[in-house]
């Protein structure tokens, strides 16, 4: 008896480098203001992102605690680096048009480490009408490569992990998927994708 292959219903997109630049590095660059170089380094706290794309702590926590308490020499300036950040944000070549061409052959989800930026871009790029459900880890409370991102990101979507193709720019977040049972590609480019899509049968030969 021939075992038919599951079919993917659900292609879950990591958004940032992903679907849209990040221009984080652009926007901290505006925003830092050190002394010297190596000031950065050594007095910024690793926790505060993490907690803040987690939803723990809101932005004006963020940059409170950008910077360890009593760091000198160094500043913080969020105007500048909302400035930048929401000037830079763009679609990545070619992935717009390949979520639109998913439309009515699975269902499309943001899955996302993100704080409630998040909530920007929905409206900005028109999210809530190429996805059928955007959740970042501000939604979800834990960040990838977590198993407990992908567990509740599961049960949110309401699809089987193993009918799900998780798409991620990093290497290490498609492994944590492919650990729950979701099929994964690690995003290089929309051709890439692209061809990933054809082999699921998702689109034809000529990518539509």
């Amino acid at each position: 008896m021939v075992r038919m292959a599951r079919i993917v219903r659900a292609v879950c997109f990591d958004l940032m480098d992903t679907v849209l630049y990040d221009p984080y590095r652009e926007a901290l660059a505006a925003a830092i203001r050190a002394a010297a170089p190596g000031d950065v380094a050594r007095h910024r706290d690793p926790t505060c992102w993490p907690a803040f794309e987690c939803g723990e702590i809101d932005e004006a926590e963020f940059v409170r605690r950008f910077f360890r308490e009593g760091a000198e020499g160094v500043s913080f300036d969020i105007d500048a680096f909302n400035r930048v950040r929401r000037a830079e944000y763009r679609f990545l070549p070619g992935v717009r048009e390949i979520v639109e061409a998913l439309q009515g052959r699975a269902l499309r989800f943001v899955a996302s480490n993100y704080p409630v930026w998040v909530e920007e871009l929905r409206e900005a790029f028109a999210l809530d009408a190429l996805f059928e459900g955007v959740y970042s880890s501000h939604h979800l409370r834990v960040r990838k490569p977590a198993r407990e991102f992908f567990d509740r990101l599961v049960s949110r979507i309401g699809v089987d992990a193993g009918d799900c193709l998780f798409v991620d720019d990093r290497a290490e977040n498609c492994d944590a998927a492919a650990a729950v049972g979701m099929r994964a590609h690690v995003f290089d480019g929309a051709a890439g994708l692209r061809a990933r899509l054809v082999d699921e049968g998702l689109l034809d030969a000529r990518g539509r």
